[in-house]
């Protein structure tokens, strides 16, 4: 396992991140809400790229996993800063952005913003826009008035707490509601018994995007981690095929 490095970001932030040397694109995985680099498919995707000697970057967001900073001072907008500062100060040439449920959010505004270095993005139960379709009226509502909500959350025993700054944040990012200027090519998988994220937005992001070269992959009896062994396969079958056609 390649060793955890930092990146300095200011004076007082450190991201932590693990860079794989190889060939090709530089594959980044942008975890979701609440997790980190050392997740099921991070993991699989890093020891793939280990085996066909493609660069591979791993990273956490400020105030997850190993990286420094307060989990519930994070914005989204931040959380796309860090993964800007990966492209711009440790990944070299191009990058194939690999985003799993909010990190499909966030490889959609990052594409947007670094046109000239995402060479393909491969979104997995991508989620952008969830704090408009994910959460009820009232629990807007109650993370306005209070400044944050906790949840009970499926995957874990700490509460998903969501605070207003975030959710702020997020409705300035929205992106459905109008074409998505991105012309790289995109890969979309998603699992229709997903209990957090439609799959019906995999058909909607497939849509809204600017580019011609579009994929979505449904499987039928996939949850929204999309982590089983036959899982994993599909997704790095798709990240291989991907990475040959550039």
């Amino acid at each position: 396992m390649t060793e955890i490095r930092h990146l300095e970001i200011g004076a007082e932030l450190r991201l932590a991140y693990r860079r794989r040397p190889g060939r090709g694109p530089t594959l980044v995985f942008l975890p979701g809400y609440r997790s980190d680099m050392e997740g099921t498919k991070a993991l699989a995707l890093d020891a793939w790229a280990a085996s066909a000697g493609r660069a591979m970057l791993r990273f956490d967001y400020a105030g997850c996993g190993a990286s420094d900073g307060d989990f519930e001072k994070q914005r989204l907008a931040d959380w796309r800063n860090d993964v800007l500062a990966m492209i711009d100060e440790v990944a070299e040439g191009s990058v194939v952005l690999v985003g799993s449920s909010m990190g499909g959010w966030l490889m959609l505004l990052a594409a947007l913003a670094r046109p000239d270095r995402v060479a393909g993005l491969v979104g997995i139960a991508a989620a952008p826009d969830f704090t408009y379709w994910g959460f009820s009226q009232d629990q807007k509502m109650a993370i306005l008035r209070e400044g944050r909500i906790a949840e009970p959350s499926a995957y874990g025993d700490a509460p998903k707490v969501t605070t207003r700054i975030f959710w702020e944040s997020g409705e300035a990012l929205r992106l459905l509601h109008a074409p998505i200027a991105v012309d790289c090519p995109v890969r979309l998988l998603h699992g229709q018994a997903d209990p957090d994220v439609p799959w019906q937005y995999a058909l909607e992001i497939a849509k809204t995007v600017r580019s011609s070269d579009v994929q979505t992959i449904l499987i039928k009896d996939g949850d929204h981690r999309l982590s089983r062994g036959a899982d994993i396969a599909r997704l790095i079958a798709t990240v291989e095929s991907l990475l040959e056609a550039l």
